[in-house]
């Protein structure tokens, strides 16, 4: 069988020891990694999200953000973006991982189409992983419906900004253009 890959037919103990050792990091030490870090960084966004809304509380408002801000705090789409690339990079290893190991174990299962999707998986990752970085972010969504109006990736009804600080500049130029 001819493919891009590792050796997991090949039956002595050098190859199958380079796959025991290849398995625990390049599949499972980075997702634990990946896991291990999206948690902290969305837990520091939450940690973040709770002071604004008691310092709001000090300044005796109901917010710090606008109405439209508030529908879409910066905690859930973080959680959204966090859980699909964890979830896409899942996708699109485990595949490999699963072949390499029934090609160890369970060698009839591992047919030549089965193993060149698992290199279509693992290789697409390099493809939509930016994708899912740029349509979750508003900024970037905002410019290229400017440059691309085609692709309808259009921000409005959407929360624009990331932050207070985006939406109090926007309301701040609003108020300046009216007067």
């Amino acid at each position: 069988m001819l493919a891009c890959g590792t050796d997991y037919l090949t039956e002595t103990e050098l190859s199958r020891s380079y796959l025991y050792v290849y398995s625990v990091w390049v599949y499972l030490f980075p997702l634990a990694y990946i896991i291990y870090s999206y948690t902290f960084i969305v837990k520091a966004v939450a940690a973040h999200e709770k002071g604004m809304r008691e310092q709001a509380k000090k300044m005796g408002v109901k917010s710090l953000r606008s109405e439209e801000a508030q529908k879409t705090s910066a905690e859930c789409r973080l959680c959204k973006v966090a859980l699909m690339t964890v979830t896409l990079w899942f996708v699109a290893w485990t595949p490999y991982f699963v072949i390499n190991w029934g090609g160890m174990f369970n060698k009839p299962i591992v047919t030549p189409l089965f193993s060149i999707w698992g290199s279509v998986f693992a290789k697409a990752n390099a493809v939509y992983n930016p994708i899912v970085y740029a349509i979750s972010h508003p900024k970037y969504r905002a410019a290229l419906e400017k440059k691309l109006p085609c692709l309808a990736c259009a921000t409005e009804g959407r929360d624009g900004g990331s932050d207070a600080g985006s939406t109090a500049t926007a309301q701040s130029t609003e108020k300046a253009e009216s007067a």
